[in-house]
């Protein structure tokens, strides 16, 4: 065996991956047969967040993905994937031993669905609630992340969380014969998405309960939090019994951890420290372009996993 070959194989078989070129971390399959190993972390990519490495075919992203570490995968908008294609994901992330995380079954960025009282609008979000259940065992998943669209500024905000509540708890009935979670998720008010009716984890925290499921849960997404309120580990702690799925991504900008000023080493070393090892979504894009900018994200990854 070359010397080159011998010191990947080491490399790539070390607890001290961490320290090793991006290079090793990154190579294909098809190209390096050391693969890396797993995350302690259940890091879980969306497709396309590393197109520029691991190609744009599907099965050819979980592949790449499982050979860099990865153990899970989640996709945000798969309900629009064909339904032949979500099967083949399906199979493949089985044969990998891989889990799928969230994905979204009803959303809307301009209509105010969960905040309000159009029985239009909130039946819609029972037929595609209805919907998701079948997504979600195809994917063999218990994960659903269902967005609770505007706020209504000229109703006060306690009869919105009433309007909320009671069609969390209709959703919940549809949803806990099959064990399914649904998580909520905060998102900030102050760069994305501006008139949101759910934006604070205190309010996320209110919601689930006063529904008081085990099907109505909290999705702590770090870029968010720390944009709209901060306080990240107290908040965390506070919260800690409600919180069923984490996404990060740092700000300012929301690429990939280390980039902006969350201390993600920190956080995600408390997190698993409390015993947390559910899905952790990369819901960020990547900084730099190109595969360079992909392998450097692959490294803040090593960096920040759990020691």
């Amino acid at each position: 065996m070359q010397r080159r070959k011998f010191m990947n194989r080491l490399l790539a078989g070390s607890a001290a991956l961490a320290a090793a070129p991006a290079s090793v971390l990154a190579a294909p399959a098809k190209e390096e047969p050391y693969a890396a190993p797993p995350f302690k972390m259940k890091f879980s990519p969306d497709f396309g967040i590393f197109r520029n490495l691991s190609g744009n075919d599907v099965e050819d992203q979980i592949r790449w993905g499982y050979d860099q570490g990865f153990r899970a995968w989640e996709s945000t908008f798969f309900r629009r994937r064909p339904v032949e294609e979500q099967e083949r994901v399906s199979k493949l992330l089985q044969q990998k031993g891989m889990e799928f995380g969230q994905f979204v079954g009803t959303h809307t960025f301009k209509d105010v669905t969960f905040a309000g009282r159009d029985k239009e609008l909130r039946d819609q979000v029972l037929n595609d609630v209805r919907a998701s259940v079948e997504i979600a065992k195809r994917m063999n998943t218990k994960f659903i992340h269902n967005v609770l669209g505007m706020a209504d500024p000229k109703i006060p905000h306690d009869f919105q969380m009433g309007n909320a509540v009671e069609l969390l708890k209709r959703i919940a009935g549809i949803y806990e014969p099959h064990g399914i979670v649904m998580v909520i998720e905060s998102m900030n008010h102050k760069i994305n998405h501006p008139g949101m009716f759910l934006h604070t984890i205190p309010q996320a925290y209110a919601l689930a309960k006063a529904v008081g499921s085990p099907s109505v849960k909290i999705l702590f997404d770090f870029y968010h939090v720390q944009i709209e309120e901060g306080n990240l580990i107290p908040t965390l702690d506070y919260a800690w019994e409600e919180i069923a799925y984490m996404q990060i991504g740092d700000t300012p900008g929301r690429k990939e951890p280390t980039t902006g000023e969350i201390n993600y080493v920190n956080v995600l070393q408390h997190v698993y420290d409390k015993g947390y090892r559910g899905f952790v979504g990369l819901e960020h894009g990547i900084k730099e372009p190109g595969r360079e900018g992909e392998l450097a994200a692959l490294k803040a990854y090593r960096f920040i996993d759990p020691k």
